[in-house]
């Protein structure tokens, strides 16, 4: 009875093993502290898995499995990754495994967990902070109280839990240098430097560039002065644009119609402060008239790997009214980049960028996003700006697109592979539709309550719903916690089909509190008037 016993102890012991990594590495959902594995709540575990457990439900009755000492009792994720993939290899994992961390919490970040979760080669996928939505769906276990912009903590987290590769989603931890500890630590890391986030982070910088390296961009001049800067303004005339320096969360930019406007603007970020640092210094640059574009580019430091196009909605009203967002919609592909501008779009703008930051000992890893002025005059492409990380709402579009396995194109970039890389794409079209909280951008109330989700997911065949600025109250229901709180995301055949599908799914969702723009994608597109109350 004794090696009866004894044998009933080791596979008791063996089938925790596996079914706390099956918590982490199958998702279910899961938000956790730090020192604590996650609960299973929604994803069911893969075939194997569940068989060996649940054909003996008893078996789950151990008081063990509820001990956090226990949990305590193994080292790391990475010490039982060989069990689960011996009772996994039917499921066409490949052999070399990956477990990732997402540092943010918006859309664009949900989006990257959903792609990552899709991709064969990556064990688990933890996120920090996440949000409810991100938690809830199953794609990605949320690390609420990790300090992204603690380095120590996000380092001794991956030790702890294996993640080999490290996907920063906001501009604000690559600025702080996140990526730089990362790496000095031994981990890979998908993002730039903070000397390289500078192409970013300040606009000065990045034009510096332009002008060094010949990149086509508009016009423009940097001042910290507010009578010099408006002594410029009075000259060039308006429409003119004026731009806070820094990162100022997508709302430093102010496009001035009149010169009036340009004054209150300079006012506003030089005089009034109302930026802060970011606004100790402002770049005042020509109008372009044209359509914008949004491009991206994965960069290993000296190989760049174009991604499919996108254009983005950055006014908040319809047809391109009102002030500027954070981006309220988006749609993959954008015509209006056609392969031919794609390509002078690599090679006059993109490739020297990526050279010129090298040659000033810059060298950038992560993704380029260009944000594009196709200028009505010329027809041809100029750089309005670049952000060092997936364009948000435009990364929904992308990831919902996708086919090739995210993890292991984002490792090859920080591995300097990207030569070797082809990206595959579902074909057709995607558009993402952004609810916000009314009042956004300006001031909003939070807390406003969100229901029909589900119903909403399944209005339409592909659709998607990415959470931006979502929780969840004490009954369970969502609730708005930000501007920008949904990014509805469907794909089609053609964008028509994309954007029927997206809007299908938008008219489910009851929300008293928040808004949308009715006419995205209405550049490609004929307008098909709806209605944005509930």
């Amino acid at each position: 009875m004794d090696v009866v016993s004894s044998l009933r102890g080791a596979a008791h012991r063996f089938s925790l093993k596996i079914l706390k990594m099956a918590c982490i590495s199958h998702n279910f959902g899961a938000s956790m502290k730090i020192d604590r594995l996650p609960v299973a709540r929604q994803r069911q575990v893969p075939n194997k898995i569940s068989q060996f457990f649940f054909l003996q439900p008893k078996n789950f009755k151990s008081s063990k499995f509820g001990d956090s000492q226990y949990y305590r009792g193994l080292n790391r994720y990475q010490s039982y990754t060989t069990v689960f993939n011996s009772v996994s290899s039917d499921h066409g994992i490949s052999e070399e495994r990956i477990s990732v961390l997402v540092i943010g919490g918006g859309g664009r970040e949900h989006s990257l967990c959903y792609a990552l979760k899709r991709s064969q080669s990556c064990d688990a996928v933890f996120c920090a902070p996440g949000n409810a939505g991100i938690s809830n769906s199953g794609d990605a276990t949320c690390i609420e109280d990790l300090d992204i912009f603690d380095s120590s903590a996000v380092i001794g987290f991956c030790r702890k839990w294996g993640v080999g590769l490290v996907v920063v989603g906001p501009e604000a931890p690559l600025v702080s240098g996140l990526t730089n500890d990362l790496l000095k630590a031994g981990i890979h890391a998908f993002g730039p430097s903070s000397e390289a986030a500078a192409l970013e982070g300040s606009k000065n910088f990045m034009k510096s560039i332009c002008d060094k390296y010949g990149i086509p961009t508009a016009k423009y001049e940097t001042f910290t002065d507010p009578l010099a800067a408006k002594k410029y303004i009075k000259e060039q005339g308006a429409p003119i644009v004026v731009k806070a320096n820094g990162l100022a969360a997508g709302k430093g930019v102010i496009v001035a119609m009149t010169l009036q406007e340009a004054f209150e603007a300079v006012d506003t970020i030089l005089v009034n402060g109302s930026f802060g640092e970011a606004g100790s210094s402002i770049v005042v640059e020509e109008f372009l008239e044209g359509e914008e574009a949004s491009f991206f580019a994965l960069v290993d430091g000296e190989n760049a790997l174009p991604l499919e196009s996108a254009q983005d909605h950055k006014r908040v009203g319809d047809g391109d009214t009102g002030p500027n967002t954070g981006g309220m919609g988006a749609y993959c592909p954008a015509p209006v980049l056609t392969q031919e501008l794609q390509s002078l779009v690599m090679s006059s703008i993109i490739l020297p960028t990526v050279k010129g930051m090298s040659k000033v000992g810059c060298k950038f890893v992560g993704v380029l996003y260009a944000g594009l002025m196709i200028e009505k005059k010329s027809g041809l492409p100029k750089l309005i700006e670049y952000n060092v990380r997936f364009g948000d709402p435009e990364c929904q579009v992308l990831m919902v697109r996708l086919e090739s396995d995210l993890a292991q194109v984002l490792l090859a970039a920080c591995k300097g592979e990207l030569n070797s890389v082809t990206l595959e794409w579902a074909p057709g079209s995607a558009m993402v539709v952004v609810m916000a909280s009314n009042g956004y951008p300006g001031s909003y109330v939070k807390g406003t309550k969100i229901q029909n989700l589900e119903e909403a997911e399944v209005a339409a065949p592909g659709v998607k719903i990415f959470h931006a600025g979502t929780a969840v109250d004490a009954d369970g229901n969502y609730i708005a916690t930000g501007g920008r709180v949904l990014g509805v995301t469907a794909k089609g055949k053609d964008l028509e089909e994309a954007r029927n599908r997206a809007y299908r799914a938008v008219e489910e969702i009851k929300w008293e509190g928040g808004f949308y723009r009715t006419d995205i994608g209405w550049r490609a597109l004929p307008v098909k008037q709806k209605s944005s109350n509930w």
